[in-house]
């Protein structure tokens, strides 16, 4: 029977960081060691959909942080269902095992509804009156009391947005730990964010990114302890690094270029202006470093105009359109028909107001599920209007563009020796160092 195997996944861990990491390093020693190379979009969702199914966008349906689903002519940020993975992941395979292997599923994306045995995620209740309830969604249902009883409610407000901290890692690796020792699976997938907040807000080596990285590694020394104690051994670990962010010093808004050339249309409303997607004959749907841009109905003309709009424009490294767009395995139904991709010092804004006065309320809020786009600027606070500032200039650092340098690359750590077949791999590969631990042959 092989040994339970942690897979850490761990945004923003580049390889120069373990050698100020002393638990990590710790927990590592005697092991592997490889540099990893995120896919494209290198961001959140898609690479986590990469490590798990060992498939790229073009197999595993997950074209960025959020879908512009066309008959519904609706964005969705952040909350679709398992069920938008269309490939088989780590933990349905090892359940499907003729030996029954249990996996645990900590706070990843889109796992709401997965096959995995026990899993946790965040699940706000949202009111009637516009107001949030703390939960998670978990299985066993019951989970969550527990869970909340032993630790308090999960901080929603450490996860995300001005407040972000360590407290939402320390959370999930301990509320991990109770599942341990509850139940041992055989296969422990946990989401630790912490090193994505302070990397975005001021640059991925300064000196808050550094304290980050220390909060991190006592945290990863404190769960190596807990899980040594909950498995009665000590398990074997994985360490994934999700994506790298670099230094960022431009911002580009390809919403308001389109606005400006007429084929964005907005509502415009008592309390400000809302993008409409179903009345635009394009749109910019952003996430960090790229841009799926929808046109409407497909139309030719308006994909040139498009393309051509954007070409030679300041931090934006390539237009993709059509059959371009297979080059990164992004030729996909959900993707837009065109695909921007910043230059690795700049990203790209989902504004498209072109007066600060009729940005809509929930610009100036962690707003999520609302905003037609990532908006990494809910990482900071205006004290003087105490709000979300409409300042994109704010953030020092991000992530999403394609590999071009070893600055972009992260790192995969094992606890013990694996025989690695590279010493530089792909975040698809993950998925078959973790099948072949169990015995398990890649599909």
């Amino acid at each position: 029977m092989p040994k339970p195997l942690i897979l850490l996944s761990l945004p923003g861990l580049r390889e120069k960081d373990v050698a100020v990491m002393p638990h990590l390093q710790n927990l590592m020693a005697g092991g592997e060691i490889a540099e990893l190379t995120p896919s494209f979009p290198c961001v959140t969702c898609p690479v986590q959909a990469a490590m798990t199914t060992g498939k790229t966008p073009f197999e595993h349906g997950v074209v960025g942080n959020g879908f512009y689903w066309r008959e519904k002519k609706q964005v969705e940020m952040w909350t679709a269902p398992n069920e938008c993975i269309d490939r088989p992941q780590l933990w349905d395979l090892l359940s499907h095992h003729e030996r029954g292997y249990s996996s645990a599923v900590w706070f990843p994306l889109h796992s709401k509804g997965c096959e995995a045995d026990f899993v946790c995620t965040p699940a706000p209740i949202h009111n009637p009156d516009g107001s949030e309830s703390l939960w998670c969604y978990t299985r066993p249902l019951e989970l969550y009391g527990r869970l909340r009883d032993a630790l308090g409610h999960f901080p929603l407000m450490n996860y995300w947005g001005p407040l972000s901290s360590v407290k939402s890692s320390q959370w999930i690796a301990d509320s991990a730990a109770i599942a341990a020792r509850q139940w041992q699976p055989d296969f422990f997938y946990i989401y630790l964010p912490q090193l994505d907040y302070a990397a975005q807000r001021s640059g991925p080596d300064s000196a808050a990114a550094d304290g980050a990285l220390q909060e991190l590694d006592a945290l990863l020394g404190t769960l190596a302890g807990s899980m040594d104690e909950a498995y009665g051994e000590k398990p074997l670990w994985l360490a994934a690094g999700e994506y790298a962010i670099t230094k960022v010093d431009h911002v580009e808004f390809p919403n308001r270029l389109l606005r400006e050339s007429g084929l964005l249309t907005v509502r415009k409303e008592d309390d400000g202006e809302y993008l409409d997607p179903a009345a635009s004959r394009a749109f910019a749907l952003v996430d960090h470093q790229f841009a799926h841009v929808f046109v409407q109905d497909a139309d030719e003309s308006i994909i040139r105009k498009v393309a051509d709009l954007f070409r030679g424009r300041p931090g934006i490294a390539e237009v993709l359109v059509g059959t371009q767009r297979g080059q990164f395995n992004m030729e996909h139904p959900r993707s837009g028909e065109v695909i921007l991709i910043s230059a690795p010092d700049s990203w790209q804004a989902y504004y498209y107001w072109l007066d600060d006065a009729a940005a809509p309320p929930f610009a100036r809020s962690v707003d999520i599920h609302r905003k037609p786009g990532y908006d990494p600027v809910e990482l900071c606070f205006d004290p003087a209007t105490k709000s979300i500032p409409l300042n994109a200039a704010l953030i020092k650092g991000s992530h999403g563009a394609p590999v071009e340098d070893r600055s972009q690359k992260t790192v995969l750590l094992a606890s013990e020796p694996l025989h690695f077949p590279e010493t530089s791999l792909k975040d698809t590969d993950v998925f078959g160092v973790v099948m072949r631990h169990f015995g398990l042959t890649m599909k």
